[in-house]
C-alpha cells in the first residue's frame, strides 16, 4: 500500500515489515480492526485485541512481537481467543523475524527485531473499532 511514511508505527520492526510488504507488492493495513474478546454483563469491553497488520489479499492478520518469550503469554492468549472467534492471525516473534532477516539478508529488519523498546506508547483512548 506504500503508506508506511504516513503511518505511525508502535515499533521499528513494524515499520520494517511494512517496508518489506511494500517491496514485495503485498497490500497491508496497519491496525485496521480491533476484536472484542470479552465483555462485561453491561456490554463494557473488558479485553480486546488489535493485530498489527491485515493483509487483505490473503485474508489474514499478522501480529509482531519482539518481547522475550516469557513475556508473550498475554499476547498469545489473546491470539488464541481471536482465533476462537474465527480470526485468521499469525504471530511473528522475535526469533521468527530474526530468521527471516538472516535468510533474506534483511539487515534493517534484523536490527529492528533486536530492539525491544517501543518508538511511542500505545495511544488508544477511543473505543475499539469493530470489524
Amino acid at each position: 500500500m506504500r503508506q508506511e511514511i504516513a503511518t505511525h508505527f508502535a515499533h521499528p520492526v513494524e515499520r520494517e515489515l511494512a517496508r518489506i510488504f511494500d517491496e514485495h507488492g503485498i497490500l497491508w493495513e496497519y491496525e485496521p480492526h480491533t476484536f472484542v474478546l470479552e465483555r462485561a454483563d453491561d456490554g463494557t469491553v473488558l479485553e480486546a485485541f488489535t493485530p498489527d497488520f491485515f493483509l487483505p489479499e490473503l485474508g489474514m492478520y499478522v501480529e509482531c512481537t519482539v518481547m522475550r518469550p516469557a513475556l508473550q503469554h498475554r499476547k498469545r492468549r489473546k491470539v488464541r481467543k481471536a482465533k476462537g472467534l474465527g480470526v485468521n492471525v499469525e504471530v511473528l516473534g522475535r526469533h521468527d523475524l530474526e530468521r527471516l532477516a538472516t535468510r533474506w539478508r534483511l539487515r534493517r529488519l534484523e536490527v529492528a527485531a533486536r530492539n525491544r523498546s517501543r518508538t511511542a506508547p500505545r495511544r488508544r483512548v477511543h473505543p475499539p473499532r469493530l470489524p
